[in-house]
């Protein structure tokens, strides 16, 4: 895999995920040990570091849990997916908000920010959802009209 000349922690990640899979070997009854998930976001918004702007956990069984992240331009939401689904996974992207659906679980993130639905995308990947949202910059101009006409 390619470095990318603007993300330049690229080594470390990589270093990183050595150091964990080290880690996990060596722990007691290592043959049941198992990390469930992590997501390393390495796109960084120019101005500073993204910020957490909530964790939801499951209020019970049946939710699936998420976490979102946003920098100046985009949202990032992690989901962590129920084990084996029925069917696929999948994320229905509105301009204010975003709703999971696995099976007959859902959850609904209501955003801050009005989102590009054509510009937005998500991947599943070994039991996570990831979601990058891009941002509208003139959000006025996807809220509907009473004066069409």
């Amino acid at each position: 895999m390619q470095n990318n000349p603007n993300g330049p922690y690229d080594d470390v990640f990589s270093n990183l995920a050595k150091i964990v899979e080290d880690i996990v070997k060596n722990m007691p009854e290592s043959q049941n040990a198992r990390i469930i998930g992590y997501t390393i976001i390495t796109r960084q918004p120019t101005s500073d570091d993204p910020q957490v702007y909530h964790f939801d956990s499951p209020e019970d069984d049946d939710d699936i849990p998420y976490e979102v992240l946003e920098s100046d331009d985009q949202i990032f939401i992690t989901a962590m997916l129920p084990v084996d689904p029925k069917n696929a996974p999948y994320a229905d992207i509105e301009p204010d908000c975003v709703r999971i659906i696995v099976d007959d679980k859902s959850v609904t993130i209501m955003l801050d920010n009005t989102v590009d639905r054509i510009h937005s995308y998500y991947r599943v990947h070994r039991g996570l959802m990831d979601i990058t949202l891009k941002k509208v910059k003139n959000p006025a101009t996807f809220l509907p009209t009473d004066n069409l006409g």
